[in-house]
C-alpha cells in the first residue's frame, strides 16, 4: 500500500490472487472502523483526579506509573498514576469484530530502555470516579515493552510514536480482540481500558501518553434474517394449506439482509433450506442451495434460484432461508437465524394435476393498477387503506373444470372463496398503505374442490387521507389561561378546535408522544369544585350516519366511577361514547338511543382480564362500519371480541351534537361521567379503519416510520446520592419514588444489592403491561456472591409482578461455571456463567422469555427489554444489539410493586440479585429497533472523529 497527496494505491498479493479459486471472486478487503474514546479520566494515589484531561501546553499528555525520582531526574513525590479510556459501542453496531487494535501516542519516557506498560479492561468510569473508588481491573488484555519520545537523547533516535496493542498469538493472555468482540455483541455496555505500568514501584518506568487513544477494528457486517421468502409466488405458512405448485423445480426467492450498522461493504449470499416430509416427519433435506454461486450481493438484494433438484410429485416440502455474510476473502461466513423465526416455514406441495396459476388484472378505470412483475416500480399510490378496488381473476387456459377462485391479501390470515367458472371481477379492500400483495388461486371440481397454483400481484396503496380531527393538546403549558386546543387533522374539510371548559380542565406535561409534548388534564384533583372539566367543539365532528373511527390515549387516575374519554350525542338523543365501566371493569365503545322513553344501547367491551391500569397510558379506538352496521372496540391496537351489530333503530337520524372529550352525553344537552386523569392524541376518521391500520395508529410511528413515539414514565439514577434514603425520580416528571428495602443502599453511584434480602420497589404498575413498553437498566453482577449460588439460580434485575406471579422481568440465570487464569497470580480459578432473559418466570421454573445469545459477562451490562403489544412480541437488547429473535408473548396485567433485585413467583418473593444497578428507566411505547434503543438508552453516542473504510 502506498499513499500520496491525493490517492491511495493498494497492490494485491500476487500469490493470493493466483491461489484463489474462481468462485470466490470478486475479493473484498474486510472493512475497518476507527473511533476515539467517549470519556477519559486520570487517577492517582494521592487523591488527585482529572476527568477529561488534556495534553497540556507541552503536548506531552499525562503519565502512567510511579512519579518519583530516578537517575537524577525528578518527576514528583512518588505517587502512582493510571489513565482510563472509555469507549461507546455505537460504532460496532451490526458488526462482528475480526481484529482489534488499541492505539495511543507515547510522546515521552523517563529513559531510553523499554519498560512494560499494561492494558487492562476495568469497570467503568464517570466524572465522579476517584482513586478510592477506582474501577476494578477485570482482565489483562495486552502489554507492550516500549520506550518512545526521548528523541535524540537515545541511540537510535526514539521520537514520539503510536503504541499499538494488538493480540500476539504467542501470548495466551492477550485477548483484546475477543474482548472488543464481546463488547460489540453487547455482552457489557461500555468498554473501559486502563493504561498502567507493569511495575508501579519502578520510577524509571514513568512515561506519558496523549489523549488521542483510538480503537481500530476490522469487522464483517453481521447478517440478519432475510425477508420476503417465497416458493414460486408465495409463502404459505399453514402446513395444512400449502402452496400447490406444478413445476417440480420451483423458484425459491428471498431478500438477504445485513444487520443495521453492518450494511457497508456487506458480502452476502442466501442459503435456501428445503425439507421433504416422510412417514417419519420432516426428516429429509431435499436441497439447500447457496446463491449466488459466485460473487456476492449487498443488503436487501433479492436472491433467487430454481431448485437444483427435481422434486417429487404429490409430496410435501417446506422451505426456509438464511443470510450468510462472508469475510476472509470468502473463506469464512456467518449465518443468520432463518426465516422460520420470523415468517415461518413456507409449505408447498408439487402436484401438476391441480389448477394452474390464474391471471389477475385490474380493469380499466380501477382504483389500483397492477405493478410490473420485476423491480419496485409501482408508481404513485392510489386509493387508500379501506378503499376498495376492482380486480379481475381469469382462469388459466389449461384448466377446464374451475368452479371458484380464492384470494387473500398479505395482511389476511385466511382465504376468501367466491364461486365462478371462468372469470371473476370483485372489490378488494386493502388494510394498509404502501405496496400490498394480492394472492389468487383457482379451485377445480375434483372432489370437494382442489385449490391450485397461486398468482401474486402487487399494487400500491396511497396513504389514507388522515384524521378528520386530531388534537395533540400541545397548545399550552400547565397553568396557562389558554383554552383552545387546535385541530391538526389532515383530511379535507373544516377544522374543529376544542375549548377547555371549567377549572377542571387544563394542560399537563404528561404526554404519550414523549419529551416536549403535552396532554389534556381533566379533574385530577381533590378539589371538589373542579370535578366537571371537559373540552368540546362548537358543533359535530363525527358524521355518525357514516363509517367512522375515534381513538385516544387515556391516562386514568380513578376507576371507581364511569369515566368517559369521548362522546357525541345529537338532538335525537342518539350518540356514541368511549368510556370505562366500573360495573364490568372494562373499556366500552357504545352506541345509545331511546325507545319509548327508555334508554337502549349496544356496546363492544374489552375481552381481556377485568381491570384497567391506573396512572398508565392505554390506547383506545372505536370503529363503526356504516355498511355492515357494526361496532368494534380496540385496546392497545388489538380488536376486542366480535363485531357488535347495531339495530336500525339505533342509527342516528341527525348529526348535530358537539364532540365531547372527557364527558358523556346520555341525552342531548345532559352530561355526566366526567373523565379523571389525562387524555392525549384524540383523533377521528370518517372511515372504518381496518384492523391493521388501527394497530399502526397505536404504534405512534414517526413520519418516515423508522421510530415510535415513547414517553419516559419512570427514571431512577443513583448518581450523586448515597445511603438508604428513597430515590426520587427527578427526570420523567411522573414523580414515582424508589424505596430501598433490606440492606439496599446507594454506594459509589450505584444501588448495591446483596442477593439475600435487598431489593428496591415502587408502587406499580408503572405502565399498562398489556400496552407496548420499553425498559432499560444497567447492571453489574456480584460474581463472588453468584459463585455461592447453585446452577439454575435465577435472579430478577427488574420486573413487574401480577397478583400471584411475574408479569414480566429482566432476569439473570446461572447455568454453570467456567475456568480462568488469574492475570495477577496465574492461579486457575472458576467463576459463574449464565444468561440474561426478558419475559416471565413461570411457576414450574421455566421461562416464557427471549434469551441473550452470549453468556453474561463481568462488568456493567446495559439490558433493554421491549414489549410490542401490536405485534405481540418481546425483544431483548444488550447495549443496542438485539439478542435472539422477536418472541411471541402474551402479556399479563400487572398489580402490586415494580421491584428490582427480587422477583415474585407463585405468590412468593425470592430470586434475589447480588449486584449493582446504576440506571433504571421505563417508557410507554415500544422502541422500533436497535437504533432507537441506542438513542433512548444512551448507548449510541457518535464521535466526529470516526473513520470507516472498506
Amino acid at each position: 500500500m502506498s499513499v500520496d497527496d491525493d490517492s491511495l494505491t493498494v497492490t494485491p498479493d500476487a500469490d493470493l490472487l493466483a491461489n484463489t479459486e474462481e468462485q470466490h471472486f470478486p475479493l473484498y478487503i474486510d472493512p475497518t472502523v476507527t473511533w476515539g474514546e467517549a470519556e477519559r479520566t486520570l487517577l492517582r494515589s494521592d487523591g488527585y483526579e482529572s476527568y477529561g484531561w488534556g495534553n497540556g501546553d507541552d503536548d506531552l499528555g499525562k503519565g502512567v506509573g510511579k512519579c518519583g525520582t530516578w537517575g537524577g531526574y525528578y518527576c514528583g513525590p512518588g505517587y502512582t498514576q493510571r489513565l482510563y479510556f472509555e469507549f461507546s459501542p455505537a460504532n460496532l453496531k451490526g458488526k462482528r469484530v475480526l481484529d482489534a487494535t488499541f492505539r495511543v501516542t507515547e510522546p515521552w519516557a523517563f529513559q531510553c530502555d523499554p519498560r512494560w506498560v499494561q492494558l487492562y479492561r476495568t469497570n467503568n468510569i464517570s466524572s465522579s470516579t476517584t482513586w478510592a473508588s477506582r474501577p476494578t481491573p477485570l482482565d489483562l488484555v495486552g502489554d507492550r515493552n516500549v520506550s518512545a519520545g526521548r528523541g535524540s537523547s537515545c541511540d537510535p533516535d526514539t521520537p514520539a510514536a503510536p503504541i499499538e496493542f494488538n493480540d500476539d498469538p504467542s501470548e495466551s493472555y492477550e485477548n483484546l480482540t475477543p474482548t472488543v468482540r464481546s463488547f460489540a455483541d453487547g455482552t457489557f455496555s461500555r468498554l473501559t481500558l486502563m493504561l498502567k505500568a507493569r511495575d508501579e514501584s519502578d520510577a524509571s518506568a514513568w512515561k506519558r501518553f496523549r489523549n488521542d487513544a483510538v480503537l481500530a477494528v476490522t469487522y464483517v457486517g453481521m447478517p440478519a434474517v432475510p425477508t420476503s421468502p417465497t416458493v414460486a409466488s408465495s409463502c404459505e405458512t399453514n402446513a395444512a394449506d400449502p402452496a400447490w405448485i406444478s413445476d417440480p423445480t420451483p423458484r425459491f426467492s428471498t431478500r438477504v439482509q445485513a444487520a443495521p450498522g453492518g450494511e457497508s461493504g456487506a458480502s452476502l449470499r442466501a442459503r435456501f433450506y428445503v425439507q421433504r416430509k416422510t412417514a417419519d416427519g420432516w426428516t429429509v433435506v431435499a436441497t439447500e442451495p447457496v446463491r449466488p454461486s459466485s460473487g456476492y450481493v449487498g443488503d436487501n438484494a433479492t436472491v433467487t434460484v430454481d431448485s437444483p433438484v427435481t422434486l417429487a410429485q404429490s409430496t410435501s416440502y417446506r422451505m426456509a432461508a438464511f443470510t450468510r455474510s462472508y469475510y476472509n476473502s470468502g473463506d469464512s461466513a456467518i449465518e443468520s437465524h432463518s426465516t422460520l423465526t420470523t415468517t415461518g416455514w413456507c409449505y408447498f406441495t408439487i402436484d401438476s394435476t391441480r389448477p394452474k396459476a390464474p391471471a389477475v388484472t385490474a380493469p380499466a378505470g380501477a382504483v389500483y393498477a397492477v405493478c410490473p412483475d420485476d423491480g419496485d416500480g409501482c408508481g404513485e399510490g392510489t386509493g387508500g387503506p379501506g378503499v376498495a378496488g376492482r380486480f379481475t381473476f381469469t382462469k388459466n387456459s389449461a384448466d377446464s373444470n374451475i368452479v371458484a377462485f380464492e384470494y387473500k391479501l398479505s395482511t389476511d390470515k385466511a382465504w376468501t372463496k367466491v364461486a365462478a367458472q371462468s372469470t371473476l371481477t370483485l372489490f378488494v379492500k386493502p388494510a394498509l398503505s404502501g405496496v400490498q400483495v394480492l394472492y389468487v388461486r383457482a379451485v377445480d371440481s375434483v372432489g370437494t374442490g382442489q385449490s391450485g397454483e397461486t398468482t401474486a400481484i402487487r399494487f400500491n396503496v396511497a396513504e389514507g387521507e388522515g384524521p378528520s380531527g386530531l388534537w395533540h393538546f400541545d397548545d399550552s403549558a400547565p397553568g396557562s389561561e389558554t383554552t383552545a386546543a387546535v385541530d391538526a387533522g389532515t383530511a379535507p374539510g373544516s377544522r374543529h378546535n376544542l375549548t377547555l371548559r371549567t377549572g377542571g380542565a387544563g394542560w399537563s406535561t404528561f404526554s404519550r408522544t414523549g419529551e416536549g409534548g403535552r396532554s389534556l388534564w381533566l379533574n385530577d384533583t381533590t378539589n371538589t369544585a373542579n370535578q366537571s372539566g371537559y373540552a368540546d367543539s362548537a358543533g359535530p365532528v363525527v358524521n355518525s350516519q357514516s363509517s367512522f373511527t375515534v381513538s385516544a390515549w387515556a391516562y386514568p387516575t380513578d376507576d371507581t366511577a364511569f369515566r368517559t374519554v369521548l362522546s357525541q350525542t345529537g338532538s335525537d338523543n342518539k350518540g356514541i361514547s368511549l368510556y370505562y365501566s366500573p360495573n364490568i371493569r372494562r373499556w366500552v365503545f357504545l352506541m345509545h338511543w331511546y325507545e319509548n322513553g327508555t334508554r337502549k344501547f349496544v356496546g363492544a367491551s374489552a375481552d381481556a382480564t377485568p381491570g384497567i391500569t391506573l396512572k398508565a397510558w392505554t390506547h383506545l379506538a372505536g370503529v363503526y362500519d356504516g355498511d355492515a352496521h357494526t361496532l368494534s372496540l380496540f385496546v392497545n391496537g388489538k380488536r376486542q371480541g366480535d363485531l357488535v351489530p347495531v339495530p336500525d333503530i339505533g342509527l342516528p337520524t341527525v348529526v348535530d351534537g358537539s364532540f365531547q372529550v372527557g364527558r358523556a352525553g346520555t341525552t342531548s344537552g345532559t352530561y355526566n361521567n366526567y373523565w379523571k386523569g389525562r387524555v392525549d392524541e384524540v383523533a377521528t376518521y370518517q372511515t372504518a379503519l381496518p384492523d391493521a391500520e388501527i394497530a399502526k395508529v397505536a404504534k405512534l410511528l414517526n413520519a418516515d416510520e423508522t421510530a415510535r413515539a415513547v414517553e419516559l414514565v419512570a427514571a431512577w439514577q443513583p448518581q450523586g446520592t448515597t445511603g438508604t434514603a428513597t430515590l426520587a425520580d427527578t427526570v420523567s416528571g411522573y414523580g414515582r419514588a424508589l424505596q430501598m428495602n433490606g440492606g439496599a443502599a446507594v454506594t459509589d453511584d450505584a444501588i448495591v444489592l446483596d442477593g439475600t434480602d435487598d431489593s428496591i420497589t415502587t408502587p406499580g404498575p408503572v405502565i399498562d403491561d398489556r400496552e407496548s413498553f420499553t425498559v432499560t437498566t444497567e447492571v453489574e453482577l456480584n460474581q463472588a456472591a453468584l459463585g455461592a449460588k447453585a446452577d439454575g439460580y435465577t435472579a430478577q434485575v427488574l420486573g413487574q409482578r401480577t397478583a400471584d406471579g411475574s408479569a414480566w422481568g429482566l432476569w439473570y440465570q446461572r447455568t454453570g461455571v467456567e475456568e480462568y487464569i488469574d492475570d495477577e497470580t496465574g492461579d486457575l480459578l472458576t467463576r459463574p456463567v449464565g444468561f440474561w432473559r426478558f419475559g416471565r418466570l413461570n411457576v414450574d421454573g421455566s421461562f416464557t422469555a427471549v434469551d441473550s445469545e452470549e453468556a453474561a459477562a463481568s462488568g456493567a451490562v446495559r439490558l433493554t427489554g421491549v414489549y410490542d403489544a401490536q405485534e405481540g412480541t418481546l425483544r431483548l437488547y444488550l447495549a443496542a444489539t438485539q439478542n435472539g429473535v422477536d418472541t411471541a408473548y402474551v402479556a399479563l396485567i400487572g398489580s402490586g410493586e415494580l421491584a428490582g433485585g427480587k422477583g415474585f413467583v407463585d405468590g412468593t418473593w425470592g430470586h434475589y440479585l447480588p449486584g449493582r444497578i446504576t440506571d433504571i428507566r421505563i417508557w410507554a411505547g415500544a422502541a422500533a429497533d436497535g437504533n432507537q434503543v441506542g438513542d433512548m438508552a444512551g448507548v449510541a453516542q457518535d464521535d466526529e472523529d470516526d473513520d470507516v473504510s472498506g
